[in-house]
């Protein structure tokens, strides 16, 4: 059992290698799929190896036992872990739970926000256009959902290029990816170790979106230019956004202005770059296939670490029907006698 949990306890150690495989070998949306289902088990199963600690401490009680109506001797006997783990263990878990119930709060209020937010827009129409000059574009989940694109924005893109921005707003939408991202960062919030992936999956919705959005028009080329054209209109102008849930086209940082030597240079190494100009590149590059190798080794992985999970409840689960069944062996002799 201690080496299961202690196995369940280390797989998140993982996150980190296993977005960067995931990332760069699997195409986008089963990506997506792949890592937010992984950060959601790998903090599940860590903090139920937690939990299997504190557990591990209380069935060794005396009355605990006697509630239960197991041999309490026989559970001390069976080599649990010891009082000062299960006591760490308890204090992460709840450590994790408040992170966990503090973030759950937080993104609600954020997507009534931004529900709120997208029924106060002016019109019914799915597009909005705001007079900011300020270049920015963002989808706001909500019913129905609108796609917010500034004046300043529309002046930085051509006809073809403002298709394209839309068809990746109009992809957010349908993907319904603020779910995606909302799961991940939950999972992160339980435990940090998966962060890694927590980062991965708000990278790739985007790309979800990109490869959406070249389908729609055909051109990938063209999204990418559109892509890099706002990402740098939006770090000079510094657009400010309120909606918290919202996704947008392009994520401004200091790696957006790599996005011209991207275009001009697909060849340039992006290990140091941001997310749009690796964005940009994937877009400039073929399409990307569907990385079954990757996706099997992952699933693996993660059924590993599930089995071990539920190996280690398994087998706390044996030890107190042994229990069990001693006790009441010990009862039926004694009311022999």
């Amino acid at each position: 059992m201690r080496v299961l949990i202690l196995f369940s306890l280390l797989f998140p150690l993982a996150a980190g290698p296993l977005a960067h495989a995931v990332t760069a070998r699997v195409a986008p949306r089963p990506a997506t799929w792949l890592m937010t289902v992984a950060a959601l088990l790998l903090a599940a199963t860590s903090c139920g190896a937690l939990g299997l600690l504190v557990l591990s401490e209380l069935v060794r009680s005396p009355d605990l036992a006697r509630v239960g109506h197991w041999s309490s001797s026989m559970v001390v006997a069976a080599g649990l872990p010891s009082g000062w783990t299960s006591l760490a263990a308890g204090i992460v878990l709840g450590g994790a739970l408040l992170g966990a119930a503090t973030f759950t709060v937080r993104r609600l209020r954020a997507l009534a926000q931004a529900r709120r937010h997208a029924q106060a827009l002016p019109g019914r129409e799915q597009l909005v256009v705001t007079r900011d000059p300020a270049a920015d574009a963002y989808a706001v989940p909500g019913r129905p959902g609108r796609i917010v694109v500034s004046a300043g924005m529309l002046d930085v893109l051509d006809e073809r290029g403002r298709a394209a921005l839309l068809a990746h707003e109009r992809a957010h939408l349908a993907g319904r990816h603020h779910w995606f991202t909302g799961v991940a960062r939950l999972a992160a919030a339980a435990n940090p170790l998966v962060r890694p992936l927590a980062s991965a999956v708000e990278y790739a919705v985007e790309r979800w979106a990109d490869e959406d959005a070249a389908t729609a028009v055909g051109d990938r080329r063209l999204v990418a230019q559109a892509i890099a054209s706002a990402a740098l209109a939006a770090k000079a102008t510094r657009p400010r956004r309120d909606v918290l849930a919202s996704l947008g086209a392009v994520l401004p940082g200091p790696a957006a202005t790599m996005c011209r030597r991207v275009l001009r240079r697909p060849a340039d190494p992006l290990s140091q770059a941001g997310p749009v100009p690796r964005r940009v590149a994937a877009l400039l590059a073929p399409a990307p296939g569907r990385g079954l190798a990757a996706s099997t080794l992952s699933l693996a992985f993660l059924a590993v670490a599930a089995l071990c999970a539920m190996g280690a409840a398994d087998h706390l689960q044996d030890l107190l029907s042994a229990a069990h069944a001693t006790a009441e062996h010990w009862s039926a002799t004694a009311a022999g006698r």
